[in-house]
């Protein structure tokens, strides 16, 4: 084979391995400037002017980070706290207290970032819908059967992933909540 001809296959070969993996890393919701906090991860310009192009790419897909850091602070979680993968066939208790913003809301979502379709049409539970009495301290169950309480459906999916959304958090959104401040995600059973 002449020398050119190696060329130019290793820079076909070059460009398609590149953008394919440039297409995987954004459809997987990677960020490379996240930070992980227990199960949860949040990205430290997410909502910033400062957002580098691979975070804006992400959101544009997803959808899911559209307001400013200073309205809206966001945390994703595929795992649980035992750094196991969140299964649609798992049940799963979601422990949290009160979060240093205005109102929270915690949505399910699939790993292509989609809502799960389910029955009941539920979605998200969010502290607004909390009596006084839980505010302090809630539990929200995901799981493929129906709950008593706050449940999250799961479908049954193979795998799922929860949206932790802040809104109008206590320090404008100039860091990142604390391990002890996120819900804890505990697998109680699975089917």
């Amino acid at each position: 084979m002449k020398p050119w001809a190696r060329y130019v296959i290793g820079a076909i070969a070059g460009t398609l391995l590149g953008a394919g993996a440039a297409v995987w890393s954004v459809r997987a919701g990677a960020l490379g400037s996240s930070d992980r906090i227990g199960p949860w991860t949040t990205g430290r310009d997410f909502g910033t002017a400062h957002a580098s192009a691979h975070t804006r790419a992400v959101v544009a897909l997803r959808g899911l980070l559209a307001l400013p850091a200073t309205e809206a602070r966001y945390y994703t979680a595929a795992v649980d706290d035992a750094g196991r993968p969140l299964e649609g066939r798992c049940t799963y208790a979601i422990n949290g207290g009160g979060l240093p913003g205005r109102w929270w809301s915690l949505t399910l979502y699939d790993r292509a970032g989609y809502l799960v379709p389910n029955q009941p049409g539920i979605y998200s539970v969010g502290s607004a819908g909390l009596p006084s009495s839980e505010q302090a301290h809630w539990t929200v169950i995901a799981s493929p059967e129906k709950q008593i309480g706050h449940w999250l459906p799961t479908g049954g999916i193979d795998r799922f992933e929860l949206t932790l959304r802040a809104y109008l958090p206590d320090d404008g959104g100039k860091g990142n909540f604390t391990q002890a401040q996120l819900p804890g995600i505990v697998r109680e059973a699975c089917t």
